[in-house]
């Protein structure tokens, strides 16, 4: 038995902040503004878990108005979910995913990105995809003002 989800976040840059995106700290002058690390693409993958298996979403499981997860590490949260999908029989087929952001350009730290969201729910590089988009200048994201990312799953029952 097959399960696909579907996973959407964004989040505002702001000065004073790291960025984190895919679990891999990003040079660039702003981070993203959100109550953990706001790492757009783990939150993508988590909600596209969380729907596959029917479950809530990552602000529901996850909130904002809990001060446990303030400034948590997202590939943190994401084991957790990996944990919870499995304990309902499922795994990982592969993950499909995209950032788009104006900038900074995402190409250079993907190869990273891959290796740590494989370590992290225990696949091959080879069975996640992450793309690199922009807006052309476009919209809040295309304005550099927000940085989006999005991501489809495939589960498999054992």
């Amino acid at each position: 038995m097959f399960r696909v989800g579907l996973g959407y976040d964004i989040h505002r840059l702001t000065e004073g902040r790291d960025l984190i995106i895919g679990g891999v700290k990003i040079t660039h002058e702003k981070g993203l503004l959100g109550h953990s690390d706001a790492d757009v693409l783990v939150h993508a993958l988590i909600d596209a878990l969380l729907g596959a298996v029917g479950l809530d979403d990552i602000g529901t499981l996850f909130p904002d108005t809990d001060p446990k997860y303030k400034d948590a590490d997202s590939t943190k949260l994401l084991k957790h979910v990996i944990y919870e999908v499995a304990k309902l029989g499922y795994k990982i087929v592969n993950i499909d995913s995209n950032i788009i952001a104006q900038a900074p350009k995402m190409m250079p730290y993907i190869p990273k990105m891959k290796t740590i969201l494989a370590d992290v729910a225990g696949l091959e590089p080879g069975q996640i995809s992450i793309k690199a988009k922009t807006k052309e200048k476009l919209d809040a994201v295309g304005e550099g003002l927000a940085i989006e990312a999005n991501a489809v799953v495939l589960l498999t029952k054992d």
